[in-house]
């Protein structure tokens, strides 16, 4: 059962960021891009309020990732 629900949109835009974001850094550096943007989904506090969404959270401005 996944923790964060998602569409295949959002799986494809997450693991397109990673690689983007980490490609350098190896598996490991990627994983904790993809560890980043769920751990902010799931986020409650006063920064994060407005991304309960992957794609909220990529997407998020200003802070969220580049395109």
């Amino acid at each position: 059962m996944a923790i964060v629900k998602y569409s295949d949109n959002e799986l494809n835009t997450l693991a397109r960021l990673m690689r983007a974001e980490a490609v350098g850094d190896g598996d490991l550096g990627m994983l904790m891009v993809g560890n980043v943007v769920i751990n902010r989904t799931l986020a409650t506090c006063y920064t994060f309020r407005t991304t309960p969404t992957i794609n909220d959270v990529i997407y998020q401005t200003p802070g969220g990732f580049t395109k």
